[in-house]
């Protein structure tokens, strides 16, 4: 195999650490009120911003105020001209690009960590919008220092410009998904996980930093294809739920045939179409967005070595 080049990045200077971006996944929400707590500004000599992101909807305990604050990251929300009648989530969108962006620009954060849960049994998941060098090898030191826990990464496959999540904004970013967990719960597992997966990332960036070269190496990724639909009668209602089978059993591969949905009346719908496997399976959160799950393909990624630039 043929040696790969050593990439060099900038030193990660600013990080910003967000929780609550959904106002009922408390897991980001309670490490960022203890970040805050503990005054974590500094970690050696990286500036650290601890924000609280959706704060109407934490204190509201639903997932958004009125809509998914979530998906006001793209180019054209963040764009749009405000008017007395603009929702709060976009307000509350600009005003972030504002403090940790702009997206895009050289002023934003060199590293934006967004914390969310899920209500899927997908353990530690990092959710990218591109391949980066430098966040899949964050990614590849947190899953060899939390073996045997499940660390998985999940490739969003959108370009940056229509990045509709809070993560886009950074320089680099990436989003920490961490479950099963309930809305509106908090599990000491849970927590501990997550909270875990943020110190790792920090200690990560102080290696970093202190010109460590991290070498190469390989991750497994898994990109999305598409996603899946709950069967639905002529009126739009569901007529099934996921399957026993599959239920609980994120990234497991999908074979055609296989068990995917239970209908009310006792029959079995099979997977059709290519091998693929299932994550978000069940996410109670996506049932308005009309997604059972996602389906991506695995894939392997040779990193080459990385270190941070000299001046």
């Amino acid at each position: 195999m043929q040696k790969m080049e050593l990439e060099s990045f900038s030193p990660v200077s600013t990080v910003a650490v967000c929780g609550g971006t959904h106002g009922n996944e408390l897991t980001g929400v309670y490490v960022v009120r203890e970040m805050q707590k503990q005054k974590v500004e500094k970690v050696g000599l990286t500036s650290v911003d601890v924000v609280l992101t959706n704060p109407r909807a934490v204190a509201l305990g639903r997932r958004y105020a009125e809509m998914d604050l979530n998906r006001c990251f793209s180019d054209a929300h963040l764009s749009s001209p405000l008017t007395e009648s603009s929702v709060y989530e976009v307000r509350r969108a600009q005003e972030l690009n504002a403090q940790l962006g702009p997206k895009g620009s050289e002023a934003a954060v060199d590293l934006l960590i967004d914390l969310h849960n899920t209500t899927a049994n997908m353990g530690v998941c990092l959710l990218f919008y591109s391949i980066d060098w430098l966040t899949l090898h964050i990614y590849r030191y947190i899953k060899n220092k939390m073996s045997p826990l499940p660390v998985r990464a999940i490739d969003v496959g959108v370009p940056i410009s229509d990045a509709y999540s809070l993560e886009a904004v950074g320089k680099h970013g990436f989003a920490i998904e961490v479950g099963p967990q309930p809305n509106g719960v908090l599990r000491a597992d849970i927590f501990n996980m997550m909270k875990k997966t943020v110190d790792l990332t920090m200690d990560w960036i102080q290696e970093f930093n202190s010109g460590c070269t991290f070498e190469a190496g390989e991750v497994e990724v898994f990109t999305v294809v598409k996603s899946v639909d709950y069967p639905r009668d002529q009126t739009g209602e569901i007529t099934a739920t996921i399957h026993p089978e599959l239920q609980d059993n994120d990234f497991k591969l999908l074979r055609r045939g296989d068990p995917v949905f239970l209908s009310f009346t006792g029959e079995t719908v099979e997977h059709e179409g290519d091998e693929l496997h299932p994550f978000f399976v069940n996410e109670c959160a996506y049932y308005e967005k009309k997604i059972a799950f996602h389906l991506g393909q695995k894939t392997t990624f040779q990193l080459p070595p990385v270190c941070m630039k000299k001046n």
